[in-house]
């Protein structure tokens, strides 16, 4: 079943009202409010330390628009109803159906949207189907407009002609909303009937007015679905149909999301900037890498989107594909279920390359609680004497699949001195985009023909290009 919305009385003696779908076992229920949610970044990859924004959406509308419902309105046009009665009533009624034109997105078109229809029944001594299921709000208001006081009160038969304009085989909702001001005095008893239309799903609304006539109370809660007090309101004022009217639409249709709220936190390798102030709801950083934002109401009339933009920084040293959430809790007084997606950007923090090998390394272990630890490498051979002297370099904007060929020239200050020149074969890189590369563990034994506590000063050279664009992977 879907969440309930209830909505706070519109005057101390009317009782709220509560939408309750009331769905018999068989016919459809759908996912309710939220009907969309997402979160995605401007950037698919980037290098170490950029910046990029992240945008989350999301987009609620009445429930009526993701359930299409059929309503009838059903109208009592009695004697008693003569005068300011039927005329607020009128008022009332059209409001209700400007209510609902607008919460199935048709407000524009002067229709009833996203598949939802209405209907208008009126009745005294017998009941009249003064307009079928429809669309159009203008032939709707015209069937009201058209309705005149005068007779008995048969809700029998308006429940009858009520129930006859659903369709057995429309999969929509079904709701009647009954509008009396008297007691029944003619016609079929109204309780089987009622009770009947229940147990085909449809839900059943009573709105009262006190009248010259009386009002029975007991009646009413005795028609329509249960809780009563959900489903039945009464007021001794015909001033207040309208407001009364305008409630129970907006009841029926039900708001997408109140209330909502959202908690973000950013994984470790990234941390918050700034966040954009949206245009709907208010969003405030709560840590270094956590905001919240919240918005009081989402898709109450219509459908509509909120959408949240904050600028995050990489702060991580590894490369590779990231998520940029750790978590993301949503919250509502709907209890709408909602998740939104894991963006992920791929991080480029360069490449080290060592032209030249690294030692081997030998390995070996330390038993428990010794002290000391003795272990022989083995013999290594001194190819030359002198100092060693070890240079590094980033080549800057390597583009991917081309090969790099790099030279060092490396001199000392002498006259006549030590020079040396090496060259090397920098790897084709495999990332998406041109990047620096970093070049380590270039090493040059100098000999020493003197003291070699004696300082030496050094000058050295590189030169790069592209060895080919045609490099296998």
């Amino acid at each position: 079943m879907a969440p309930r919305f209830s909505a706070p009385c519109v005057k101390p003696r009317a009782c709220p009202i509560i939408y309750d779908r009331g769905i018999s076992p068989g016919r459809r229920q759908h996912q309710m409010g939220v009907t969309n949610s997402n979160k995605v970044a401007d950037a698919s990859a980037i290098c170490c330390g950029d910046t990029f924004k992240i945008t989350l959406a999301l987009t609620a509308a009445p429930d009526i628009v993701e359930n299409p419902t059929d309503i009838v309105l059903v109208l009592d046009r009695s004697g008693s109803m003569s005068g300011a009665p039927l005329a607020d009533m009128k008022v009332g009624a059209k409001t209700f159906i400007d209510i609902i034109s607008e919460s199935t997105g048709g407000a524009g078109s002067g229709e009833i949207g996203s598949g939802s229809r209405m209907g208008v029944v009126s009745f005294a001594a017998n009941a009249s189907v003064d307009a079928q299921l429809v669309t159009s709000v203008a032939d709707l208001k015209a069937a009201v407009d058209g309705i005149s006081a005068g007779g008995g009160t048969n809700h029998g038969d308006a429940f009858l002609k009520a129930q006859g304009l659903f369709e057995p085989s429309s999969s929509n909702a079904r709701v009647i909303v009954m509008f009396t001001d008297g007691v029944t005095t003619s016609g079929p008893a109204p309780g089987p009937i009622a009770a009947a239309a229940r147990a085909q799903g449809t839900v059943i609304y009573c709105i009262g007015l006190i009248g010259s006539d009386g009002l029975d109370v007991a009646a009413l809660n005795n028609w329509a679905t249960d809780p009563d007090a959900s489903h039945v309101a009464v007021t001794p004022d015909a001033a207040d149909l309208e407001e009364l009217f305008a409630e129970l639409a907006a009841n029926i249709s039900k708001p997408g999301a109140t209330n909502v709220l959202i908690k973000e936190k950013l994984t470790s390798d990234f941390e918050l900037v700034d966040i954009d102030p949206p245009e709907i709801g208010m969003a405030i950083i709560t840590g270094l890498r956590s905001l919240r934002w919240s918005i009081d109401s989402l898709g109450v009339t219509k459908s509509e989107s909120a959408a949240l933009h904050f600028t995050v920084r990489h702060v991580g040293s590894q490369t590779g594909e990231v998520s940029v959430n750790e978590e993301i809790e949503y919250s509502d007084d709907e209890q709408n279920e909602v998740k939104f997606p894991d963006p992920k950007v791929y991080v480029d923090c360069g490449e080290v390359v060592h032209p030249e090998p690294e030692p081997e390394p030998v390995q070996f272990s330390s038993g428990p609680c010794e002290e000391q630890v003795c272990y022989d490498m083995g013999e290594l051979s001194l190819n030359a004497q002198g100092r060693l002297v070890e240079l590094g370099l980033t080549l800057r904007s390597v583009c991917p699949s081309r090969r790099v060929a790099l030279g060092v020239l490396l001199e000392d200050g002498e006259e006549g001195g030590f020079r040396s020149f090496k060259a090397f074969v920098i790897p084709a890189q495999c990332g998406k985009k041109c990047r620096d590369i970093r070049v380590e563990g270039i090493r040059f034994v100098v000999p020493d023909t003197r003291c070699h506590c004696l300082s030496r000063d050094f000058t050295a050279r590189a030169i790069a290009n592209y060895m080919d664009t045609d490099a296998e992977l």
